[in-house]
């Protein structure tokens, strides 16, 4: 399946909300264990995309994208833990009082804010056999390069937040939108 050369299908617009809620389902079930969000969102991409472009697709091709995205994404997903603890740690420590910490902890929530669009877009843009290394780069970079898909997965997180935090059971369909806007972003001006 080449994105390149094919064109999405014409699903309809509550069809693809439909599948959405549904990958939000499979997403959050297979994140429990955090180390797997990140192949978990992968694997949400692809059966979006898969959706997108017309192929059958359903719980069985979630649960083998999963299998095949969690080869070799143990490290970046580490990684990206780590940085983010380390970064919310930076936040607690900036807001406690030291000069110039409300500042502090503004960038250092836009650090960590820059740490999850990267991740988002390495997950979009994850196919079989890639490397999640290589990806990781490629998606620091795009983020960088295409600052309009940042910062609309930044709005895309933060509605994620204030939906969940307004009430919880939310974030299931939230994260699956999500996954929808993260495949949106990567796929912007390929289709077009």
């Amino acid at each position: 399946m080449s994105s390149t050369t094919e064109r999405p299908a014409d699903t309809g617009r509550f069809a693809l909300f439909a599948e959405c809620a549904i990958t939000g389902v499979w997403f959050t079930v297979a994140a429990l264990p955090l180390v797997t969000a990140l192949p978990a969102f992968a694997a949400s991409c692809a059966h979006l995309r898969k959706f997108l472009y017309g192929y059958r697709t359903g719980l069985p091709g979630f649960v083998a994208d999963l299998k095949e995205a969690c080869k070799g994404s143990w490290r970046v997903s580490l990684a990206g833990w780590a940085a983010l603890a380390v970064l919310a740690g930076d936040v607690v420590i900036a807001r406690s009082g030291l000069p110039g910490g409300p500042v502090v902890a503004v960038l250092t929530g836009a650090a960590g804010l820059a740490v999850i669009v990267v991740g988002l877009r390495a997950a979009a843009a994850w196919t079989a056999g890639e490397s999640w290394a290589a990806l990781a780069g490629r998606a620091a970079a795009q983020a960088r390069a295409d600052l309009a898909g940042s910062a609309l997965l930044v709005g895309g997180v933060v509605v994620v937040a204030v939906v969940t935090w307004q009430l919880p059971p939310l974030f299931v369909p939230a994260a699956g939108c999500l996954a929808g806007a993260a495949l949106a972003v990567q796929l912007r001006g390929r289709d077009g």
